[in-house]
């Protein structure tokens, strides 16, 4: 069996990177990698990186949570519901820059009044105009080159009122035979097991993540390795 250097990050592109792509195989690939992540945890985690930051609940208070890279939306419906139960007034807005995307994650949160999608290019917005108080970013930083990222950072933590909350994969070989598995047993596409191969050698070290934060300044912000294979990244801003 081949050996999988995880030493440092790949640059090798993902179908998904595509912001023309659409059809059949990616809205396939885009609600499996949402169910993937809700079975392994990955929605919790963000629930639990909010609850760090979120002011008490207040039903007059309105609280803006922006999604980069919402994908079908699975993460702000799960945002949604949570923001029902414990009595917070939430406006919610999801971004991707690929437009069938954002049609599907459409399609998907009719019943939810409170959730309403951009298509945009993130590089190429101007966020201060969102008036945002949380931002989140779910398996999505690391489909960016580390000079992106930085740039991508400065702009999140200058325009989040609270903070952020990133949810990314870790590197690591043993994350990478372990998707192998689950992809025979999801049976999942060609997209979607070419581009889940390929993000997890896009993920990060933890000391890459606190490199990261070192170099923006972060005054407040924990790093946790949390099940399976991601890191739950929270910087706070108050």
């Amino acid at each position: 069996m081949m050996l999988i250097d995880t030493k440092y990050r790949t640059e090798a592109p993902e179908i998904m990177d595509d912001f023309l792509l659409e059809g059949e195989e990616l809205r396939e690939a885009l609600d499996k990698i949402a169910k993937i992540n809700q079975l392994l945890g990955g929605n919790k985690l963000t629930i639990e990186g909010l609850k760090k930051i979120l002011p008490k609940s207040d039903t007059n208070v309105e609280i803006t949570i922006v999604d980069v890279g919402c994908g079908n939306g699975d993460m702000l419906r799960k945002i949604a519901d949570f923001g029902i139960k414990n009595g917070y007034n939430f406006k919610l807005l999801g971004i991707d820059a690929n437009q069938f995307t954002i049609n599907h994650a459409i399609s998907l949160s009719n019943e939810y009044t409170s959730i309403s999608y951009l298509c945009e290019d993130i590089f190429k917005m101007n966020f201060a105009t969102l008036n945002s108080d949380i931002i989140v970013c779910t398996l999505t930083l690391h489909h960016f080159k580390e000079s992106d990222i930085i740039n991508i950072l400065t702009v999140f933590k200058k325009n989040a009122k609270r903070g952020l909350v990133i949810n990314d994969l870790q590197r690591s070989a043993v994350a990478y035979r372990l998707f192998q598995l689950l992809c025979l047993l999801f049976q999942l596409n060609t997209m979607s097991r070419t581009d889940g191969l390929v993000s997890i050698l896009r993920g990060f070290k933890k000391h890459e993540l606190v490199v990261f934060s070192e170099k923006l300044n972060f005054k407040k912000y924990n790093i946790q390795w949390k099940w399976a294979f991601r890191y739950q990244w929270i910087i706070q801003n108050i």
